[in-house]
C-alpha cells in the first residue's frame, strides 16, 4: 500500500510541470482587456505624480505594457532583414531601448491628457492560430471615436503584441518606412539612425495626430 502511494506521488510530482504547462495561458483578448484596464487604473491613481516625474511614468508604462509586447520582434521588423541581419546584438538591444523609451515618452504624454472618456474592447476573434487581432474603440477628448487594432503573435505559447493600427494608420509600416528613410538620409549609418530614433517617433506622432484631427467633427 505504501509503495503504491509512493509511486502515485512520484507520478504526480513528475506530471506537475506538464500540468502547469497545460493551464490555459491568457487569451489575446484577455491580455489587451486586462492591460488596458490596469493602465487606466494606474493613470487614474498616479496621473499628477507622473506629470511631475516622467521617469516614474516611463517605468510604470514599461512595467504594465512591456511584458505583453514583443519588443525584439517589433524592433527587427522595423529595421527589416536588410538592416537587422548586419546589426550587432548591442545595436539591436540599443534600438529596442530607444524605441520603447521614445514611443512611451511621446505617446505617454497623450495618455496623461486622456480623461478616460471611454474605451471598449471588441469581442474576441478566432485565436486558434499563431496570429490574431484585438480591436477596440477609443473615445477621444473631442468626442470622436477612434478605432484601434492590435496584432498579436503567439510566442512560446504566450500572446505578444506585434503591431498596432490606430485610426487606419499601420504604425509598424509607418515606422519601417521611417527607418528606411532615416538610414538613407544618414548614409546607412545604423548608429546614427538608432541614436536619432526619438525624432522619427515624433514624426510618426505628428502623422497620427493629423489623421485624428481630420476625423474630428
Amino acid at each position: 500500500m505504501i509503495s503504491t502511494l509512493r509511486r502515485g506521488l512520484l507520478v504526480l510530482l513528475a506530471a506537475l510541470p506538464l500540468m502547469a504547462n497545460a493551464v490555459a495561458a491568457p487569451s489575446a483578448h484577455d491580455i489587451i482587456d486586462r492591460t488596458t484596464k490596469e493602465l487606466l487604473a494606474d493613470l487614474a491613481a498616479n496621473k499628477e505624480q507622473y506629470k511631475q516625474s516622467p521617469s516614474a511614468f516611463y517605468d510604470a508604462l514599461n512595467g504594465i505594457v512591456g511584458p505583453v509586447v514583443d519588443a525584439d520582434g517589433i524592433s527587427r521588423s522595423i529595421m527589416t532583414v536588410k538592416y537587422s541581419r548586419t546589426a550587432t546584438p548591442e545595436q539591436i538591444q540599443r534600438f529596442q531601448e530607444n524605441f520603447k523609451r521614445s514611443l512611451m515618452q511621446f505617446y505617454g504624454n497623450a495618455l496623461l491628457e486622456y480623461n478616460n472618456q471611454g474605451i471598449v474592447v471588441s469581442p474576441a476573434k478566432d485565436e486558434s492560430g499563431d496570429r490574431t487581432s484585438v480591436d477596440m474603440q477609443v473615445k477621444g477628448n473631442n468626442g470622436s471615436i477612434y478605432p484601434v487594432s492590435y496584432t498579436l503573435a503567439k510566442i512560446n505559447g504566450e500572446w505578444k503584441v506585434r503591431n498596432v493600427i490606430i485610426n487606419g494608420i499601420n504604425i509598424g509600416k509607418l515606422f519601417r518606412d521611417q527607418f528606411a528613410d532615416a538610414m538613407q538620409r544618414n548614409g546607412n549609418d545604423l548608429d546614427k539612425t538608432i541614436n536619432g530614433w526619438a525624432g522619427e517617433v515624433a514624426k510618426a506622432k505628428e502623422v497620427t495626430e493629423e489623421a485624428a484631427e481630420k476625423q474630428a467633427p
